[in-house]
């Protein structure tokens, strides 16, 4: 988690120069990439396919861990497809690879396939729902599976397709990590898209922003009135915070708005949650930049003393998941080639965390917000966890086009 990151920084270099030569127009390897018109085409032809498998997923939501059902569904989709299928990865990971039919690179592509438990949406609730878009995730990486193998023939390399269970608990990757796929297949980058309350068709790119880790602790009162004084030091800790949860559309809006200004008031932030229970105080924290878990760890530690009492932090930090300008870039500059409309995200969403950092902290690689808000709609229908999630399906053909048209072209690169 904390090891030295120099062969990560050159790796990303190189494929920021990559990024960079493509976008200019520079000479490919013999045997031109799949077109975009052959890309559209294929997707066109898919689409209603595409649209079922999700409207299957979505009936059928699996929270993390439980995910066998999701994930033999894409296992058989993906042998339809004519790929190599490894499953049960890592738990209920499944692994297709695509091999074109032309000399390549290797990238992966990683979707997340596990529901949303109860307690982790927001309002509560009584069961696993897909209020995070993972269906739709798992539903664009199938469809850019499909398409690209109707389209091998031109296809340079090879492409992994990761899908990943137990997201929303940040223990899936580290379990495929563990479990060899990235030793096995060695792909050289690693891209993934997520939902996001932007209009359907737009995509969001990241340069030099992503999502926070997160910090874990408790503080044990004892002594007279230990659940009264707990009560009080949650309130405490809870105090830290610089951000608030968006509590109503409006609240979302400015979120929104605030994440799209550089240097902006997202910039830096602390996020912090803490209860009690008897006489311990649960905490947890999000901080950006990434360093100011010190900081915090610091001022959560002083507060406990104050009370009698130490913090103790069982782990290190879960890692932040943070998008190198570079390769974030290049995605904008070959977005904008095939007329996609873009939004620049220049902090991070304070709330949540993302552990396609792991993967990332082993090889480069970009993740996309997939605008996934109908016209006219209140932005609590595209925003993860909210009840009212409710994301326009059109955002499905839209993300496997950018996609499959993306992979092919790093492969080729």
């Amino acid at each position: 988690m904390n090891a030295p990151r120099l062969p990560r920084l050159s790796r990303r270099a190189l494929l920021g120069s990559a990024a960079v030569a493509a976008a200019v127009g520079l000479p490919s390897p013999a045997g031109a990439a799949p077109r975009p018109d052959a890309i559209d085409a294929e997707v066109d032809r898919l689409e209603g396919d595409l649209v079922a498998f999700r409207r299957d997923l979505h009936a059928h939501p699996e929270g993390p861990g439980d995910e066998s059902r999701t994930a033999a569904r894409v296992a058989a989709a993906l042998r339809d497809a004519g790929l190599s299928v490894t499953a049960s990865v890592g738990g209920h990971g499944v692994v297709g690879v695509l091999r074109g039919r032309h000399r390549g690179r290797t990238v992966a592509y990683r979707a997340d396939m596990d529901a949303v438990p109860a307690e982790d949406q927001i309002g509560g609730g009584t069961a696993p729902l897909h209020l995070c878009g993972h269906d739709i995730h798992t539903t664009v990486g199938v469809g850019a599976a499909q398409v690209l193998s109707r389209l091998r023939h031109r296809l340079h390399g090879a492409v992994v397709f990761v899908f990943q269970p137990a997201e929303e608990t940040l223990e899936g990757a580290r379990a495929m990590i563990d479990a060899g796929v990235l030793a096995a297949h060695r792909p050289e980058e690693v891209h993934a898209l997520h939902c996001g309350p932007m209009p359907v068709g737009m995509l969001g790119i990241n340069p030099g922003s992503g999502l926070p880790g997160q910090d874990r602790g408790t503080v044990t009162l004892t002594g007279a009135d230990a659940a009264g004084r707990a009560a009080r030091l949650a309130a405490d800790i809870a105090a830290l915070a610089t951000v608030a949860v968006p509590q109503d559309s409006a609240d979302l809006e400015r979120l929104i708005a605030d994440l799209q200004v550089e240097d902006g008031p997202l910039a830096e932030f602390v996020y912090t949650r803490a209860q009690a229970e008897d006489g311990t105080v649960s905490f947890s924290s999000r901080c950006w930049p990434e360093d100011r878990y010190t900081e915090v760890r610091a001022g959560v530690d002083a507060l406990a003393q104050a009370y009698g009492a130490r913090a103790a932090f069982p782990a290190d930090p879960f890692p932040a998941m943070v998008l190198p300008a570079p390769e974030a870039y290049g995605l904008k500059r070959f977005l904008d080639r095939r007329d996609v409309e873009t939004a620049v995200v220049h902090a991070a969403i304070p709330f949540s965390g993302e552990d396609f950092a792991l993967f990332l902290d082993e090889i480069p690689g970009t993740y996309t917000y997939l605008g996934v808000r109908s016209p006219g709609a209140d932005i609590a229908t595209s925003y993860p966890h909210f009840p009212t999630f409710d994301p326009d399906e059109a955002s499905i053909a839209h993300g496997v086009r950018a996609m499959s048209a993306w992979l092919a072209e790093r492969t080729s690169c």
